[in-house]
């Protein structure tokens, strides 16, 4: 079965930078595909970055040029570089990932559309 474990948030002030990591068991980069998310209490999860078997990335708009995901080709590993932290990057992050035809179909945007099948249990990060 598919296990995914964050790790690497944090306090950090604002303008600095955390590394997160995510753990994953079970994932098949021939047919899976993984993000990050975040979620702010009362806000609905909000997708970050996603990352495709094929190498290619995407980031939304709001951590463009500053957040960088990256992940090894078994997708035993994902992470997330964040630099120049702002307040209102505070959330809670979330590893997730998902399988199927939309990973090959919407490449590494499928999280700005599809539903992720699994979920890791989150990692705070905290901007002051």
């Amino acid at each position: 079965h598919v296990q995914l474990v964050e790790s690497g948030g944090g306090s950090v002030q604002a303008g600095g930078s955390l590394r997160l990591s995510c753990a994953a068991s079970g994932l098949r980069p021939s047919t899976d595909c993984m993000a990050w998310f975040r979620q702010v209490p009362g806000k609905e999860r909000e997708g970050v970055a996603g990352i495709n078997s094929d190498g290619s990335v995407h980031t939304t708009d709001s951590v463009k040029g500053r957040f960088t995901i990256s992940a090894d080709n078994a997708f035993t590993t994902l992470d997330l570089q964040m630099n120049s932290l702002q307040p209102e990057d505070t959330a809670m992050y979330y590893c997730a990932a998902h399988r199927g035809w939309n990973c090959r179909m919407l490449g590494a945007r499928w999280y700005q559309v599809a539903r992720p099948d699994y979920w890791g249990q989150g990692t705070q990060v905290t901007v002051s």
